[in-house]
């Protein structure tokens, strides 16, 4: 088991230095043994930060196959990325405890954190307190249709603001701003401007991140760690052009 804090202290330190990191999103429904060892190989080339693993409805049942694959030949660290308590199994190293702050459906702000929360402590597993809010994307994602959620205005930054901040109040130790599963298009830099201004807590940003040039200016306008997977799961071969701009957006951060 990993010592406490670990896998937060390491999103802290992106924040206070200033670093810029890379997550990789996998989809249990998505990958293939074949195409995770696929995967592998380029990740060992083009080395990101994290693994997030998880979806919104993870229909396929080889979510721990996958863990337990990535786990024997990788050192990266793996954190669940759960939508429900039963997304639970498997070994990782660390889970977004994710409260749904964006939305007003109880069972995504505590309930089912209440169901899961024996297995959780059973786990050894280093939870991350992470407020959580779906950004309208430009079309309906299955994150917002399976949370029974309606997402936050694309061009309102100062609303995501202040809930970021009262997450941030709560207790809530990181910040994640997502448009859901095949956004049409990412949050945008005044959004993540404007969550980055009010809220000392690392912020995660994901979704519609499938050029390099939206990762360069997710991260200009002060994400920590930005998350890419749609785009990696159709076209591993773009891991080494999202490795690129996190790099030179850490190198220009570092100036």
């Amino acid at each position: 088991m990993r010592p406490a804090s670990t896998l937060l202290d390491s999103f802290i330190a992106h924040r206070q230095h200033g670093r810029k990191a890379l997550a990789v999103l996998l989809d249990p429904d998505d990958f293939t043994e074949s195409s995770l060892r696929e995967l592998l190989v380029r990740v060992a080339e083009h080395p990101i930060d994290y693994f997030f693993v998880g979806g919104s409805l993870v229909l396929s049942a080889h979510q721990a196959a996958l863990l337990a694959l990535l786990k024997a030949n990788s050192l990266v660290p793996v954190l669940l990325f759960p939508s429900h308590s039963l997304h639970l199994e498997g070994p990782a190293d660390g889970l977004l405890l994710l409260s749904l702050i964006s939305g007003r459906n109880p069972e995504f702000l505590i309930g089912q954190h209440v169901v899961a929360a024996p297995r959780l402590r059973a786990s050894g597993l280093e939870l991350l307190p992470t407020g959580y809010l779906l950004v309208d994307s430009g079309r309906p994602t299955t994150a917002s249709y399976m949370s029974g959620t309606a997402p936050l205005p694309h061009d309102k930054p100062g609303i995501a603001a202040t809930t970021a901040l009262a997450g941030e109040q709560l207790g809530l130790r990181l910040t994640y701003l997502d448009g859901g599963s095949g956004a049409l298009h990412p949050v945008s830099a005044a959004m993540v401007a404007a969550v980055r201004a009010t809220v000392a807590t690392p912020l995660i940003v994901g979704g519609g991140l499938n050029t390099a040039e939206k990762i360069t200016a997710t991260l200009t306008a002060g994400a920590d760690v930005v998350v890419v997977g749609n785009r990696i799961a159709e076209e591993p071969a773009f891991l080494a052009a999202a490795v690129a701009a996190v790099r030179g957006a850490a190198a220009v951060a570092a100036e």
